[in-house]
């Protein structure tokens, strides 16, 4: 499974250079480049502090082998609550670029150089650790992360994000959030939906309907997958990036579906706001 990966992690690096991006940009431009090191300071510090999340995440998981469908339906569901309250987060965003310019010389203008590592901290930190949550969801979701697809995705992000600001090329922001958030938003359901499975699987859910619908096709004459199957060539990516399921519980795909419909309301609920404070 490579695309899921890719989407996740370019989606994810490329709103780290960018917001580092516009911080170098703007201490540049304000002839404040003496702070640059600060910045850089807090986006290595986030670095370490995300890299060391992930690894305590990998320890903390391997303890809970003997529960190991409590651990990974909970997980699910955190991940894909936390990664859908970020997604919303930008949604509301309304002048990013002012808002991190304004933050950035009330910390110049205070000498406040602990404030600008922290500002810088916290922008990455934040993304790091959607990644993890995302990428652990990935793996329990389909059993493995494929390393070259998320090292294509940052490759990929970075130099988007270098060409970006280089003005080699002209990109609209508001519709790469949107349609990458839109994606975003199927891989949070598809999480979500096999969170409550394996809750389920726990007992810690009822199961009244153990399929609502069963679609599964058989196996091929020789043993191998068929294309559709959840483990076929195109059932596997789906499964990955979509939540694809050819047998969900009653429960599983309630969540899914109605996930999707209230993602949907709340982003028609902040775009209509957007709208009021904007006439």
């Amino acid at each position: 499974m490579v695309l899921a990966e890719f989407i996740v992690t370019f989606r994810e690096f490329f709103e780290i250079a960018l917001l580092v991006g516009i911080m170098l940009a703007y201490l540049y431009k304000t002839g404040n480049r003496k702070y640059e090191q600060y910045v850089y300071f807090g986006v290595v510090l986030a670095a370490l502090a995300s890299l060391g999340a992930a690894l305590a995440f990998e320890q903390f998981a391997g303890g809970f082998e003997a529960n190991e469908e409590l651990f990974e339906g909970i997980t699910l569901v955190l991940a894909a609550v936390f990664v859908s309250w970020l997604i919303l987060w930008m949604f509301k965003q309304q002048k990013l670029v002012e808002k991190i310019h304004q933050r950035l010389q009330v910390h110049i203008d205070e000498g406040q150089k602990a404030g600008l590592v922290l500002f810088a901290f916290i922008a990455v930190f934040r993304e790091g650790i959607e990644i993890i949550l995302f990428l652990a969801g990935i793996q329990l979701n389909t059993g493995a992360v494929n390393v070259f697809g998320a090292l294509l995705g940052i490759v990929a992000a970075l130099g988007l994000g270098y060409a970006f600001f280089s003005r080699l090329v002209h990109l609209n922001l508001k519709k790469f959030f949107n349609v990458t958030s839109f994606v975003l938003v199927l891989l949070a359901a598809g999480l979500l939906g096999q969170g409550v499975h394996e809750l389920q699987e726990a007992k810690v859910l009822p199961t009244y309907i153990e399929h609502v619908y069963n679609i599964t096709p058989p196996l091929n004459p020789d043993g191998s997958y068929p294309p559709l199957h959840e483990k076929g060539a195109i059932g596997s990516v789906l499964k990955g990036i979509v939540g694809y399921d050819t047998g969900p519980s009653e429960f599983q795909l309630l969540a899914h579906v109605g996930y999707l419909g209230l993602m949907y309301y709340l982003y028609w609920r902040i775009q209509a706001k957007k709208t009021e404070t904007s006439t």
